[in-house]
């Protein structure tokens, strides 16, 4: 599904859309043009002169810029209290519940987004499709080591496997199929790309305000695993240790300015109902071996991983909670925005559960949630001045009402949240 055109770009970088180059009269100042030995021997109608001749020369620059290859444009801030817009960092802001919520926020004006993409032609496009303002949105891409995919030119992952295995058995005995499906949000499954993308926003300079973890997968009728790059099953790696990792990696960002709300907030479950067992697969890594592919140890099961991925997510969103928010002042939050019954999230599913679910959920249960109105709702959690309480998991009632939701005994056992915490800061190789 993804475009190949991503591979032409570079492996990490951001533009701004304007093309300007951000130089502050402040920095005019401080160059050896303006310092002190030129004030006492040059007049200033010298001086003058001089000044404008630079401001046309980096005015050139600039224009060049626009048009050259992309590359990492540095965002000048001095940390302190200003008015300025907020940025806030969306991943899977290229399509579904994340470009939706990306073009409401980025039109009030008010905050620049960066869209956390790993295929960046196709962010672009969706931006620009989706009417986003040109200096509203800076596009930074995750990219992806080249991996197998359910490409109809390219053999069945099986067959291949089966090939390979009756050509190189001595080899591959003991190795893993390792497949990758519709690589559209599977930049988080893989971690060297996220440490790629946090190196990529460090050098533009940007500051961080807001943190916001959508992109997810989803594959309910899978009947055996599939496995990331680095050997984690899919869902897990994508929806849980990616975001954890990026979470982790940005918080010095979140930290560093002084924004009048800072906010760490990710797309969980209802209340967190799926049951991890004892970690047993989580703890062995989730590879396969000894068919713990499942974090509970249990068989395979493709919807109760995804499951048990956002049961992780809200369990490890309270531990930031004890870690961080007393030191950092960063409110840490899940939330469940509803079900987008016709989301893409679906896709992987039955045709005929795609075509009955949205009105089945829309006339029988009246629990039918539009991806507009749950974008209002994750916006809300983003800048409303009323939810900035940290350590909850936000709901909303059926008249829109936001709630501080009661998380199930799983998703709110102290002692399990901290494990999950141990074992996924091992997996990611942060200790």
């Amino acid at each position: 599904m993804t475009l190949q055109a991503a591979s032409l770009v570079s492996s990490a970088f951001s533009v701004r859309k304007d093309g300007k180059l951000n130089a502050s009269s402040s920095s005019f100042k401080n160059s050896s043009l303006f310092g002190a030995s030129i004030t006492e021997h040059v007049s200033s109608s010298l001086r003058f002169k001089r000044e404008h001749s630079l401001r046309n020369v980096l005015a050139v620059r600039a224009q060049t810029a626009a048009t050259s290859s992309p590359s990492v444009t540095k965002y000048s801030f001095d940390g302190k209290k200003t008015l300025r817009k907020g940025n806030v960092v969306i991943t899977g802001a290229s399509s579904g519940l994340g470009l939706a919520m990306a073009k409401p926020l980025a039109e009030t004006g008010k905050w620049h987004v960066i869209m956390a993409c790993m295929d960046f032609l196709k962010a672009e496009r969706a931006a620009k499709s989706a009417g986003m303002p040109k200096d509203s949105y800076t596009v930074i891409n995750l990219d992806l080591s080249p991996v197998l995919s359910r490409d109809p030119k390219i053999p069945s992952p099986d067959l291949l496997f089966c090939l390979l295995k009756s050509v190189f058995v001595p080899l591959i005995l003991n190795a893993r199929r390792r497949v990758s499906v519709d690589k559209t949000n599977r930049a988080l499954a893989l971690l060297d790309s996220v440490r790629q993308f946090v190196d990529s926003f460090s050098r533009s300079e940007m500051p961080l305000d807001v943190l916001v973890c959508i992109a997810a997968v989803y594959f309910p009728t899978a009947k055996e695993p599939t496995y990331s790059a680095e050997g984690f099953e899919l869902s897990v790696a994508t929806n849980h240790l990616g975001h954890f990792l990026l979470s982790r990696l940005l918080l010095d960002d979140l930290k560093k300015y002084d924004y009048p709300s800072k906010r760490l907030i990710i797309v969980g479950s209802i209340t967190g109902t799926a049951n991890l067992g004892d970690l047993r697969g989580l703890a062995g890594g989730l590879n396969g071996l000894n068919s713990l592919a499942m974090i509970d140890g249990r068989d395979f099961d493709g919807a109760k991983a995804y499951k048990d991925s956002k049961v992780c997510n809200m369990l490890t969103m309270q531990e930031f909670h004890r870690h961080y928010h007393e030191e950092t002042g960063v409110a840490f939050a899940s939330l469940y925005p509803g079900c987008i019954a016709s989301t893409g999230l679906f896709g992987e599913h039955i045709p005929l559960f795609r075509t009955l679910f949205p009105p089945f959920q829309k006339y029988t249960t009246k629990e039918y949630v539009s991806e507009t109105e749950s974008c209002k709702r994750l916006a809300q959690v983003v800048s409303d001045p009323s939810l900035t309480k940290s350590g909850v998991h936000w709901s909303w009632n059926k008249t829109s009402a936001s709630f501080e939701n009661e998380l199930s005994e799983e998703a709110s056992d102290v002692e399990k949240a901290r494990k999950v915490w141990e074992i996924s800061e091992k997996l990611v190789g942060l200790a």
